[in-house]
């Protein structure tokens, strides 16, 4: 089981990698590992944070995906009708965008450090973005 060092702010989580769910979209994010970039508060889709990702795409269709993930479920859209991005969900969670309901690909899920998600949503909100990082352990 491959596991994911995923740092936020000041917290540090680590997520199982979804390879039997996901096995494309696993292996299409361990291509773009290392990622830093910033974590940001969503707009549209509740108590989740995001990494935007731009104009990138990941190459895969849907796969293992959702609307509503549960804290700790982390997705990745991988682009289309709007930006490519990693949404890591705290609580209630519809994805969304300005262009509407979304879903992405359920490729990892926090399994240390799911007690400070909410912390760190809260921390974003207020703070604004902060530091973050996804690495292979």
């Amino acid at each position: 089981m491959r596991m994911l060092r995923i740092t936020a702010g000041p917290f540090t989580f680590q997520a199982r990698l979804e390879e039997q769910a996901a096995p494309k979209t696993t292996t299409a994010m361990r291509r773009l590992l290392p990622i830093r970039s910033k974590l940001l508060h969503v707009r549209w889709s509740g108590e989740a944070t995001w990494v935007p990702m731009g104009e990138k795409r990941l190459g895969v269709e849907y796969e293992n995906h959702t609307s509503h993930p549960a804290p700790g479920q982390i997705l990745v859209y991988p682009g289309g009708i709007s930006e490519m991005e990693i949404l890591v969900p705290y609580g209630s969670t519809l994805f969304a965008s300005k262009v509407g309901q979304l879903a992405g690909n359920h490729f990892a899920t926090v399994v240390e450090g799911n007690e400070r998600l909410a912390e760190l949503g809260r921390l974003t909100l207020w703070e604004g973005a902060q530091d973050f990082a996804i690495e292979e352990e």
